[in-house]
């Protein structure tokens, strides 16, 4: 009886950490979506000018586009806060060992 209880706790401990990784998967999924973009344009509209498809609303419409069209830049754009989760926790598994 023990042992199945033990195995019922690690498969807990272990859905609490896929739990946790999802959550950061999905708030870097919106910053990927949503804020990365919003910041390309605001710097672009800086250095080089207005959008010339519109403003805002319209470069996301073409991010989203894009996404959909599985551009490699696009999807670049989406997942790079994730990738630099992952590089930072790997710079601090690195530090530690």
């Amino acid at each position: 009886m023990t042992s199945m209880l033990q195995g019922w706790l690690r498969l807990d401990v272990w859905r609490r950490g896929a739990d946790r990784e999802l959550l950061r998967l999905g708030i870097a999924l919106v910053l990927g979506c949503v804020i990365v973009p919003a910041l390309i344009w605001w710097v672009g509209k800086l250095i080089l000018g207005p959008y010339a498809h519109g403003g805002l609303l319209a470069l996301w419409g073409d991010f989203f586009a894009g996404l959909a069209h599985a551009s490699f830049p696009f999807w670049l754009v989406a997942l790079g806060p994730y990738a630099l989760l992952w590089l930072l926790r790997l710079w601090l598994a690195l530090l530690r060992s």
